[in-house]
């Protein structure tokens, strides 16, 4: 059911995900507009509680309409977790302005599109660049992938665990938009997310090291398995750019695109090594 119900999920989301309205972020916003004390086990809590709603769904459903309910439940929730609607529409804003040398658009797109981590103060438009790909392929690791990894991992159980991961990925996104660096250091979801992201990380980077300069970017990865503290932001974008490096744009338009079709290729050869391990039996 776990493929199944992925394949229809990323084709629609692919197909007709294309604002917030099927955005589990969107949806929590009311939920944390409310919110005026912050703090690591305020965060906890909330994640739970919402793990705990879906956990009770899903096993109530279980055996209704010989699985059909269930599996109806489970796409729901693939739909709101897996995919970033209003954050391609930011990118395609973003291409639009730049094409068009509107500066002030493509900047305040730019800005959206990096909005986690930043760009350094009063960095070159070559670093700028690299910023805003390394931004784009964390957004596909954080809407696409890390998902993924949790839905699959879960097994009879994957909604539950991608709803704890993407209402964490929703807190940190609200935190970032609408509170001070110190409410979002106090929450802990930084912490929360930098330990769930350690696996499926590495699984990624495994994939852009492939990818790119293999008699660089492997020993890059290896070591990487031992890191405990770097940041993951930083271990996954330093694998992608042995990558990127194979096309140093400086163009404003085709930089930000090439990091968005090795991120769609990245994808696409995880969704077929999950597919492989369901045909053969190693995954259910």
């Amino acid at each position: 059911m776990t493929l199944f119900s992925l394949l229809l999920v990323l084709g629609w989301e692919r197909l007709f995900k294309l604002g917030e309205h099927w955005q589990l972020d969107h949806r929590l916003e009311p939920l944390f507009r409310g919110r005026q004390r912050f703090s690591l086990l305020r965060t906890l809590m909330m994640t739970v509680i919402a793990m705990l709603i879906v956990w009770l769904v899903v096993w109530s459903l279980k055996g209704i309409l010989f699985g059909v309910a269930q599996l109806l439940f489970w796409i729901l929730v693939g739909l709101l977790c897996i995919g970033a609607g209003s954050v391609r529409l930011h990118y395609h804003s973003y291409l639009k302005a730049a094409s068009h040398d509107d500066e002030a658009a493509h900047q305040a797109m730019a800005a959206e599109l990096t909005l986690i981590h930043g760009v350094p103060v009063e960095c070159s438009e070559r670093e700028f660049l690299r910023e805003l790909q390394n931004a784009l392929i964390w957004i596909n690791f954080r809407f696409y992938l890390a998902p993924l990894f949790w839905f699959v991992f879960g097994g009879p159980y994957g909604p539950v665990l991608l709803v704890g991961y993407a209402f964490l990925r929703a807190w940190q996104s609200w935190l970032a938009k609408h509170q001070t660096p110190l409410a979002r250091s106090q929450s802990g979801v930084d912490r929360l997310l930098h330990v769930l992201d350690w696996i499926p990380v590495r699984l990624a980077g495994v994939a852009y090291a492939l990818l790119g300069h293999g008699e660089r970017a492997l020993p890059a990865w290896f070591a990487a398995l031992g890191d405990l503290h770097r940041p993951q932001y930083q271990v996954l974008t330093s694998l992608a750019q042995f990558s990127l490096a194979r096309d140093p744009h400086m163009d404003k338009v085709e930089t930000p695109r090439v990091a968005v079709a090795l991120a769609k290729r990245i994808s696409l050869v995880l969704v077929v090594v999950v597919a492989l391990l369901t045909i053969y039996g190693t995954l259910v």
